[in-house]
């Protein structure tokens, strides 16, 4: 058969190559870790060790907070209400429920504002930045006991502050910081910021060592100065580092009773009671041991409520 130029000539069928079945990969080998639990008895004595130190303590605590029970004898009756009614009745224990409350909130904004300054100064590249980041961790490293008394030193009426003062012809600014109800609680924070003021700027600097520079080489292309870069870039995602040093300065705050014992022991009067301090003169100085567990059981309450209330704010900003 013959084909003319104006028809195409079919191609020649070539036979089509077999179609290869395409196997799935097989599933890797499971780790031998992968769905292994861990036998109970594991954890079993740690999980001991914590009910009988923690929990058990704690729950009996609670329990008699609803008693009149002495502390020392095996006689006891339920009160109810009494001992919490006898908590808010209390000036004292309102006065140190006030103090509590400012000295956390004051010392925590403080701290962390201080934390996050020095975090970032030290953040550069600046040539004695190590020796800098030791020199303001030192003080965490003190024991809160140790710290007071040396503060206690420091704001005595002849003590180096003043005299410091009295040197630069400033005496007239002299006073007695410790025994003076304007200014006796402000001394205790000043303290405590002084200690704890390198602790936040820790995390705070391993927050801002995560953040990736690609992020901060973008956000200065864009034409962002430092403050626009600080508020839209580098605290969004400090976030973390927020939270932590937030809820860690808070409850140490609201727990605080080191330095209030070692610099005023809660003088003068009740300028500087705190509830720890109160807790622990009542049960074991006046004996009042059903007063003194009420008032341990409002601490707990407030503490673990500002704590839920600080994180959800805190995380609800993160999402």
């Amino acid at each position: 058969m013959v084909w003319t130029t104006s028809e195409a000539a079919p191609a020649a069928e070539l036979p089509r190559p077999p179609q290869r079945t395409r196997r799935s990969a097989p599933n890797p080998r499971p780790s031998r870790r992968a769905g292994v639990q861990v036998p109970w008895w594991f954890i079993a004595p740690a999980i001991a060790i914590y009910l009988f130190i923690v929990v058990v303590p704690s729950v009996r605590g609670g329990f008699f907070s609803f008693t009149d029970w002495n502390g020392l004898g095996d006689d006891w009756s339920f009160v109810g209400l009494q001992n919490f009614a006898d908590v808010f009745n209390d000036r004292a224990a309102r006065a140190a429920l006030l103090n509590t409350i400012v000295l956390a909130v004051v010392a925590t904004v403080v701290q962390n504002a201080i934390g996050l300054a020095l975090a970032l100064g030290l953040n550069s590249v600046v040539k004695s930045r190590y020796v800098l980041r030791v020199v303001f961790f030192a003080p965490v490293v003190l024991t809160p006991l140790v710290a007071g008394y040396v503060w206690s030193y420091l704001l005595s009426p002849n003590g180096a502050v003043n005299e410091a003062l009295r040197a630069i012809g400033l005496g007239g600014l002299a006073q007695d910081w410790l025994g003076d109800p304007r200014f006796a609680l402000g001394s205790i924070i000043v303290a405590i910021v002084w200690q704890f003021s390198g602790y936040s700027m820790v995390i705070f600097l391993a927050g801002l060592q995560a953040i990736p520079d690609e992020i901060m080489e973008a956000s200065i292309i864009d034409g962002a100065g430092p403050w626009r870069r600080f508020w839209s870039v580098i605290l969004p995602l400090l976030n973390g580092a927020v939270v932590i040093n937030v809820m860690l300065s808070l409850i140490g705050g609201l727990k605080q009773f080191d330095q209030v014992v070692a610099m005023t022991g809660g003088g003068p009067g009740t300028a500087t009671e705190t509830i720890s301090t109160l807790i622990f003169k009542n049960a074991f100085a006046l004996g009042e041991y059903p007063f003194s567990v009420a008032l341990a059981v409002v601490m707990t309450v407030l503490i673990a409520g500002l704590a839920a209330v600080q994180y959800r704010l805190t995380s609800r900003k993160a999402s």
